[in-house]
């Protein structure tokens, strides 16, 4: 059985892999598309995408469609840099990180809720056999339902996504202090009256933003390999040193993960950043982060109800306080660059970021598969050198955060 775990992981890695290599190579592009034409074309655009390309993966015939489809939906879907740019737009500066929490809570609950549909709804003949026929299509194609799924809800984000207003505006605009638009008109304003018509920086002169997007990178490369190696660690046996979980009891974790995520970003942390800032943030849960990391291989010693709410609070807190970094960040990003280049300069963080995010999924699988070897070592036995190496990349940048590498624009 645990053959057949690694066999998928390794499948799921490359796939993973193959996303990210498709939105490396068009992430500027589709920046630079946003500052030009508009936040919502781009937008509009993507979430079709992933209607259609999400689809056609649920319905693969084998494992080269599945890249394939995969590779094709990261290429033409520019989503997370036009609305990161978005959000810093229409909203206020005093509520810049409560918008940015918006987009990283968003992106963090997907990361969680995804996994944990997939856990639920994969297989639906096998968990559900009153409910769904082996000769039905969800049958036939065991991964259709919770794609299917995924797309109905994009399908539903597309159609809303003709109302959002555009704020990427090139008018001089005089609407009323207390109008809803007032923090896009004020946009709109120094868009034209502040250097229209002069001429653009050169975003990788610009530090604040590349040692910003540098950290995003360093930190994205964590989370990916955190969020492969959870689920393998979690669903491998007892003697591996894992925790024998089944797909269903981690998508119960994952769900009380999504839910607290939810709770924490979008109560607690613009409080906590109003009062401290994005890089003291970043730097504290950095390293709790290394600390949450550090318990698991002595969580896997529990047993019963005890491993059930160890997990779940162990859980809860790694992914808010790495949720809590990307906001941090996204933030540090977006206040670096004017309007006009906003897009492309999230273009750029997406680009570079999704390039270690492919290599993450890789990375993760081979220090996966390493660690299994060396059950019997003296110094970090099994699965204690994963959480090692993992600490050690959150290490690296938690020390980064700091002067002179990072350089936060006032």
């Amino acid at each position: 059985m645990f053959v057949e775990i690694r066999i998928n992981a390794y499948d799921q890695f490359r796939e993973g892999s193959s996303f990210m290599v498709g939105r490396a190579l068009t992430s500027v592009f589709w920046g630079a598309v946003a500052d030009r034409y508009g936040r919502k074309p781009v937008i509009v655009f993507g979430t079709f995408a992933v209607v259609v390309f999400n689809t056609l993966f649920g319905l693969s015939v084998n494992f080269w469609m599945a890249i394939a489809t995969r590779f094709l939906l990261g290429f033409l879907n520019g989503l997370i840099g036009p609305i990161k740019a978005y959000a810093a737009e229409i909203f206020r500066e005093e509520y810049q990180a409560l918008g940015m929490s918006t987009i990283s809570t968003a992106w963090g609950i997907g990361l969680i809720i995804g996994p944990s549909l997939g856990g639920f709804l994969a297989q639906p003949a096998e968990k559900y056999p009153t409910v769904f026929s082996k000769d039905s299509i969800f049958g036939r194609f065991p991964y259709f339902l919770p794609c299917l799924c995924i797309s109905l809800f994009s399908l539903a984000v597309g159609i809303a996504s003709f109302w959002l207003p555009e704020t990427l505006h090139n008018h001089d605009s005089r609407m009323p202090p207390q109008s809803s638009y007032e923090a896009l008109e004020e946009a709109a304003s120094d868009t034209k009256d502040g250097n229209e018509s002069a001429p653009k920086e050169n975003l990788f002169n610009n530090w604040p933003l590349m040692s910003s997007i540098i950290l995003y990178c360093v930190f994205s490369l964590h989370d990916m390999a955190y969020t492969e190696i959870f689920s393998l660690w979690t669903v491998s046996p007892r003697k591996f040193g894992g925790l024998s979980y089944s797909t269903v009891d981690v998508g119960e974790v994952l769900s009380i993960s999504g839910f607290g995520l939810l709770v924490f970003q979008l109560s607690l942390y613009p409080l906590v950043e109003k009062c401290v800032g994005p890089i003291v943030i970043t730097r504290v849960a950095g390293v709790l982060s290394i600390a949450v990391l550090t318990s698991y291989p002595y969580i896997a010693l529990l047993s019963g109800i005890a491993l059930s709410v160890t997990i779940n609070i162990a859980s809860v807190i790694k992914n808010a306080l790495s949720i809590s970094i990307i906001t941090g960040l996204f933030i540090l990003q977006n206040k670096a660059v004017d309007q006009r280049q906003r897009g492309a300069a999230n273009g750029i963080a997406m680009t570079a970021m999704s390039i270690f995010k492919a290599i993450g999924p890789a990375g993760a699988g081979v220090v996966f598969s390493w660690a299994q070897k060396r059950l019997d070592a003296s110094i970090l036995p099994g699965d204690q050198v994963v959480f090692f190496v993992l600490n050690v990349i959150e290490a690296i940048g938690v020390l980064l955060t700091f002067k002179p590498f990072l350089v936060e624009t006032q």
